[in-house]
């Protein structure tokens, strides 16, 4: 119920109760503004999207805190949420309430994590993610009306061409490896899995007779907790992989040098069980990539890059390469891969071409086959 009274100093004094029978009031200089008021609360309420104008008196840090705890988070998306929050919003932005943060604050703010901070464009983009995420939750939760992140302008990331190592390079870099490695990097480059999918993978997952791999899970170095087996990255990474001959033959070697029972992981540590990645990186990855002579700074992702410009130079198109690697759609796969595929101006004109071949034919030639040159006008 709505009411729009005169007080006795000559304002306007507009109430009205909400769902839950609270109360609420303002006073205006106009009635005509009053009612302006009761009519945009009232459409609210109708229409579901009525905001306490109470809910928003608290603090961005406190509702922050309270998604952080109630986010299902992985130990290490957790661990990097919880940096981004701590070291970059709430020095700014903690003890402000929701309701007060604007969309030009938001603008200052990320503009102060490039100038203030430091930081990179893309982990600029990653923290802003963040912080635009708990908003989102905010408005979902009717703290405030509407999120102020919406069109704010962020720091543009340079595209890194992916330059995919050479059929030579990896076999070079297989030789270099420790033996029980080796099959290792002839499995990544056939396969395209991501590092903890490479390390995930148990005897069981291959089926030798279809020559097909299921990856199921990963196997994940969190601080503080250690290497841990756990769940796929997205709901896309679960799926199987064809295994082409030389991948096959490499498994076969390395289960007859190294054997493994049907629920031990194919590549295992020296001292057994799952792959720890700071040692293996420490260990075997970078002195072998130092005396294959590949760039400094490749990493085991290098593998499933040269299993992707493999595919895309034998013509698969975007969308088998993005089942392949697991990607969550098309684009993602070609926003990391776009330069690797064939250019299609020639591709383009044989097509037209070939369409109008029979009418070329007959411009070119008369009717009795002798060739008629081209007119052009003086």
């Amino acid at each position: 119920m709505a009411s729009i009274k005169k007080r006795p100093n000559g304002k306007w004094r507009a109430r009205y109760r909400d769902v839950e029978g609270k109360e609420h009031a303002r006073h205006f200089d106009k009635r005509v503004d009053a009612q302006r008021w009761l009519d945009e609360v009232t459409a609210s309420i109708l229409t579901g999207q009525y905001v306490d104008p109470r809910a928003g008196r608290e603090t961005f840090e406190t509702y922050a805190e309270q998604w952080r705890a109630a986010k299902p988070h992985r130990p290490g998306t957790a661990k990097a949420v919880k940096q981004h929050l701590t070291r970059y919003a709430y020095p700014v932005l903690g003890r402000r309430h929701l309701s007060a943060i604007t969309t030009s604050d938001m603008q200052s703010w990320a503009t102060g994590l490039t100038k203030t901070h430091k930081l990179a464009p893309s982990t600029v983009r990653t923290v802003f993610n963040t912080v635009a995420a708990v908003f989102r939750a905010a408005a979902k939760d009717r703290k405030i009306a509407r999120t102020p992140c919406e069109d704010i302008d962020l720091p543009a990331v340079p595209r890194k061409k992916i330059v995919p190592l050479s059929v030579a390079q990896v076999l070079a870099l297989a030789e270099q490896m420790p033996a029980r490695y080796r099959a290792l990097v002839i499995f990544g480059a056939g396969t395209g899995l991501r590092p903890g999918e490479l390390f995930g993978v148990q005897v069981r997952h291959i089926n030798f007779f279809k020559r097909t791999l299921d990856v199921e899970q990963q196997v994940q170095q969190t601080p503080g907790q250690g290497v841990r087996v756990c769940e796929l990255k997205t709901a896309s990474s679960y799926r199987t992989v064809p295994l082409p001959q030389v991948v096959i033959d490499a498994l076969a070697q390395h289960l007859q040098a190294f054997p493994a029972e049907h629920d031990g992981f194919v590549f295992t540590a020296p001292e057994g069980g799952p792959i720890t990645y700071s040692h293996f990186m420490d260990n075997a990855w970078r002195r072998s990539v130092k005396a294959a002579g590949l760039p400094v700074g490749t990493g085991p992702h290098a593998l499933r890059h040269a299993y992707a410009s493999a595919l895309i130079a034998a013509g698969e198109s975007v969308k088998a390469v993005s089942e392949r690697l697991g990607h969550t759609n098309a684009a993602m796969t070609l926003n990391v891969y776009a330069h690797l595929f064939p250019d299609s101006e020639d591709r383009t004109r044989r097509a037209i071409d070939a369409a109008f071949q029979d009418h070329a034919d007959s411009v070119r030639t008369g009717t009795d086959g002798v060739t008629t040159p081209p007119q052009v006008n003086p």
